[in-house]
């Protein structure tokens, strides 16, 4: 991603808390959370608790007490695709209690993830550091470290605390977010094959919709997922051939074992690393494309450089 930074992108450490917690088993677990969640109770704070089953399930039993105090979301169906969770996971729970200190429990990279969805997973939990810059929150993110041993989660960069054991600390290699974004930033492999190639211009935008519904239908994705798709792609398609000064861009589609994949090149770099993860004001005439991409598409990966971008729009055949 390109280099533009709120004027406000620093962490006031009195005002939000974005935690690591790092367990082991689910006693460890259990501990770090349950303490956490006792603490926005005693406060009389609002409490989001997103994890995956069945932990969310045993979470709520624990908890069953707290009653409508607390709020519980499954986040391998709200987070399925790692750039949903900021705009409608975690800020909307905060603007909605605007007015009052937020306390939320995240799990956003966990067993069962693609490399591909903990990539996305590291850069959300970095621009949880920006998008949450001088908000009255405090933000726990558990990692399951005997699980996800060998996965390169990277938390403690994205987190500058780290609660192991039933400790606190300060994360000694925590670095910049914009760091952590720009590292992540690299070009996409080439896939084993291609279906489908279109190069289109603003004139060719309804091709880019029948061929994406084609092959979505022909290869046995769902009517639902199929116009899902064909609004996503179209929408990127557009910023491609519109917002760029480019005169044409190119479409690739193709099936990769249970998902179909659209990749969209044009011209432009993306500057803005939260484009896609934040909700524009009513008035902006820009800024939604990418934003109704992650909303609909099950994974949404993108590579940028100034000359030019990439991005990757990934639909399930299957919902589970």
């Amino acid at each position: 991603m390109g280099t533009h930074r709120p004027a406000d992108s620093r962490v006031p450490a009195e005002i939000f808390v974005h935690e690591a917690l790092y367990y082991r088993d689910l006693d460890e677990f259990y501990a770090g959370t349950g303490a956490f969640v006792r603490a926005g109770l005693d406060a009389d704070e609002p409490i989001l608790v997103a994890v995956p089953e069945p932990r969310l399930a045993l979470l709520r039993s624990e908890l069953s007490g707290a009653g409508e105090r607390v709020r519980f979301v499954d986040m391998a169906v709200a987070g399925r695709n790692p750039n949903r969770i900021l705009p409608w996971v975690l800020r909307a729970f905060a603007a909605e209690h605007w007015h009052r200190r937020v306390r939320i429990i995240g799990e956003p990279i966990y067993v069962g993830r693609t490399p591909d969805e903990v990539a996305s997973g590291v850069q959300h939990e970095a621009l949880i550091n920006v998008a949450f810059a001088g908000v009255d929150a405090a933000i726990l993110c558990p990692y399951d470290v005997e699980r996800l041993a060998h996965v390169d989660t990277r938390a403690d960069l994205t987190h500058p605390v780290i609660v192991a054991g039933g400790e606190r600390r300060e994360s000694s290699s925590y670095t910049d977010p914009y760091a952590v974004v720009a590292s992540l930033n690299q070009p996409l492999p080439e896939p084993g094959r291609v279906d489908e190639t279109l190069v289109f211009d603003a004139q060719g935008l309804a091709g880019v919709r029948r061929l994406v519904g084609k092959h979505a239908d022909g290869v046995g994705l769902a009517a639902e997922g199929v116009a899902d798709l064909q609004l996503a792609v179209t929408e990127i398609c557009t910023n491609a051939v519109t917002h760029t000064g480019s005169a044409a861009a190119t479409l690739r589609v193709w099936s990769d074992g249970d998902r179909v994949v659209c990749e969209i090149r044009g011209a432009g770099e993306i500057a803005d690393v939260m484009a896609g993860r934040a909700v524009p004001s009513l008035d902006s005439p820009r800024g939604r494309g990418l934003l109704i991409a992650n909303r609909l598409c099950d994974l949404v990966q993108t590579f940028t450089a100034p000359t030019g971008t990439v991005t990757r729009l990934h639909m399930r055949l299957s919902p589970t």
